[in-house]
């Protein structure tokens, strides 16, 4: 079969250009493929705290299928199963919340290769990633290329170990999570406690400086702009949650106003 495996994120990036994603937690295709179709350039579907399962990211990778919008997926945690059943839905870019150290990133990247590299299970004619053993070869000779493997930054060990981390083969970005952040150093929230400020810029700093690519959320007063502005590859507009709640509230907010 033709060769139509493609990660549009990654692909993105290594030409240097800055990308802009929603996160999304519903776990709607229909809202995913509004998304997609509105223009970002990927949709970060959060499995740590969103409402979503395998089923599911199978679902959000066919309302894409028509766009160059990528799903980045983040995992609950570095779950060997949960990996593997989101590999196999044909998902190739893969986020993994709180790494604190080299070991774990190793981990990480191993978990999501195959073998001699790593140790992710095969199971070659029944997944959706080989068009149910249709599409093997191409599969097998793919993956690798295309595979987009994305750690958080989001505890005070975390930072300090940002070098470490990057220095993984396989590891191709390091992403921080500023209000986990906020709370590992006792501070939840805010973010002009100085022991958090000085916590992120370092972060950021060495983020930039590392050899790969970077990203982080908008946090207080730094908007998706102002993040790419500072050298980030990689940030998101907020939340298909958000959005349609803070707009909703706005409408009823003038509803109210107007209408007494």
């Amino acid at each position: 079969m033709e060769d139509k495996i493609q990660n549009y994120l990654k692909d993105k990036l290594i030409k240097n250009k800055k990308v802009l994603g929603c996160w999304t937690s519903l776990d709607n295709e229909i809202t995913s493929e509004l998304l997609a179709l509105v223009g970002f350039d990927f949709l970060l579907i959060d499995h740590e705290h969103g409402y979503g399962d395998a089923r599911g990211i199978t679902r959000q990778l066919q309302s894409l299928k028509e766009t160059e919008c990528s799903a980045l997926v983040r995992m609950p945690k570095d779950d060997e199963v949960y990996v593997k059943k989101a590999l196999d839905t044909g998902v190739n870019s893969i986020m993994f919340p709180a790494v604190k150290d080299k070991k774990e990133a190793q981990n990480i990247v191993e978990m999501c290769r195959y073998a001699p590299q790593g140790y992710r299970g095969v199971a070659p004619g029944m997944i959706r990633a080989t068009k149910f053993g249709l599409d093997i070869k191409n599969y097998f000779e793919n993956i690798e290329k295309n595979l987009f493997i994305v750690c958080q930054i989001e505890t005070e060990e975390g930072v300090s170990n940002i070098q470490d981390i990057a220095d993984v083969e396989g590891v191709d970005m390091l992403f921080i999570g500023p209000m986990d952040l906020s709370t590992n150093v006792g501070c939840f929230g805010n973010f002009q406690d100085l022991k958090f400020v000085n916590l992120i810029e370092e972060a950021k700093e060495k983020i930039i400086k590392s050899n790969k690519f970077s990203g982080i959320i908008p946090y207080g007063n730094n908007s998706w702009q102002d993040l790419l502005d500072y050298g980030f590859d990689l940030t998101t507009a907020g939340t298909e949650l958000t959005l349609l709640r803070d707009t909703s509230k706005e409408i009823i907010k003038k509803f109210n106003e107007t209408n007494k």
